[in-house]
């Protein structure tokens, strides 16, 4: 076993002072190689140290134009900081450069997500679900995009294979039952979001969902 893997192995197990230990080793014997700065720099994010990470990342695209991990690393610290114009350049960047992670298409289509570009995100986001297709976090926000673009029969779809894969995801039945409500179907509008409060007693939008549908219905 190599130190890159030992190094990574004991980052898995938390024992982060060993991992660093091995990747500071790592960088000092391979000053050139790109792989040590970008490990080191994942370490450092699973530390919190962000501007740290930042720069072994940095140092990594210094050394190789074409250290698409390198560009990853960068785009989710850039996303952490909410500033997704510059998280979106990188991981496209990762993405030109061969990157074919599930990761990286998720974390592209959530960045344009959160820029209001609904529909822009939707071919990453199903790229996504194409390399994670077990993956219900990943499938539920392609489906959120698909309902911000005005596709709510696909939206809904996508919901109800949400809850295939886990019954108890509350956000699936939320949006679940306001797609109801663009149908006209306040019963089952109501039995989502009381699924959602079953699940999630907290969940204010399906709370508010629920009081306006028993409002409508007593109206009827």
């Amino acid at each position: 076993m190599n130190k890159n893997t030992e190094a990574i192995n004991q980052m898995r197990e938390q024992n982060y002072e060993e991992a660093a230990r091995l990747f500071n080793e790592v960088i000092e014997e391979q000053p050139d190689e790109p792989l040590g700065y970008i490990n080191f720099g994942n370490l450092l994010v699973q530390l919190n140290e962000n501007e740290r990470a930042a720069r072994f990342f940095e140092k990594a695209i210094e050394l190789d134009s074409k250290a698409a991990t390198a560009y990853y690393g960068l785009g989710n610290l850039f996303f952490e900081h909410n500033d997704y114009g510059n998280a979106q350049l990188n991981f496209q960047k990762a993405i030109e450069l061969g990157l074919e992670e599930s990761d990286v298409y998720f974390m592209l289509g959530l960045t344009l997500q959160n820029q209001e570009q609904f529909k822009f995100s939707l071919p990453y986001l199903l790229r996504a679900t194409e390399l994670a297709p077990n993956d219900e976090e990943i499938l539920f926000q392609y489906g959120l995009s698909l309902a911000q673009s005005d596709s709510l029969k696909d939206a809904e779809n996508v919901f109800l294979r949400v809850l295939e894969m886990n019954d108890e995801h509350s956000d699936a039945h939320y949006n679940l039952g306001v797609l109801s409500l663009f149908k006209e179907d306040a019963d089952k509008a109501l039995n989502h979001f009381e699924h959602a409060l079953r699940i999630q007693p907290d969940h204010l939008l399906a709370a508010n969902g629920k009081k306006n549908v028993e409002e409508l219905l007593k109206e009827n």
